[in-house]
């Protein structure tokens, strides 16, 4: 049975935002806000956490994880950048954006996309998600909370203890954030490709 952590959007209690944070240490899988969507994660490392983040979600080995990062010192540690791409990451951050971008050693190769190497990166502009990553000090390892099957995430956290409860292990809920995922950015590719164009503008990108 999933943990449930009632959390207030605006103002985060320390109290709880640690409670969540020594599960996630603890190898806990949870169902989380961020300004685009619910999203399941784990802290990075967590081998177990990634495989059932892909069995809930029904994915296959090609997907992008994305690491969610507090700020753009930490996201730098994870992902190889240039300069032109780093002035385009650094004007969009935080926001709900994800970029593909090469990986460095510091990622995992489980996270990885098998032949590219690439990895997803996103700083989120939400005040409980980023409460939780200062206390956590690692990226957490993210994907959109969308069941196979179904054509919009889950965006209400009675809901998701509700329908997921043997699943995660633990559910934070602090309100309903949209069902509006991220933008998704491609620089991998020597260029800028949208993967997907979601709740970030895209216009600095075209």
């Amino acid at each position: 049975m999933a943990r449930y952590f009632d959390v207030h959007p605006q103002n985060p209690q320390p109290r709880i935002i640690s409670g969540v944070v020594d599960s996630i240490r603890a190898g806990a899988l949870v169902a989380y806000p961020t300004d685009s969507c619910y999203a399941l994660g784990c802290r990075l490392g967590n081998r177990e956490g990634v495989d059932r983040i892909r069995t809930i979600r029904g994915l296959d080995d090609r997907h992008h994880f994305t690491l969610v990062c507090r700020d753009f010192a930490q996201l730098g540690q994870f992902v190889q950048i240039d300069n032109d791409v780093f002035r385009a990451v650094k004007a969009a951050t935080p926001g709900s954006y994800t970029f593909i971008l090469p990986a460095t050693k510091e990622v995992p190769r489980q996270l990885q996309h098998p032949k590219k190497r690439t990895v997803g990166v996103r700083i989120p502009d939400h005040v409980v998600t980023q409460a939780l990553l200062a206390e956590l000090d690692t990226p957490l390892v993210s994907s959109t909370l969308l069941l196979p099957d179904e054509a919009e995430p889950l965006t209400q956290g009675w809901e998701i203890k509700e329908r997921l409860d043997h699943v995660v292990d633990a559910v934070v809920d602090s309100g309903d954030c949209g069902t509006e995922p991220t933008t998704v950015v491609d620089f991998s590719g020597g260029g800028t490709e949208i993967l997907r164009r979601g709740a970030g503008d895209t216009a600095r990108f075209e």
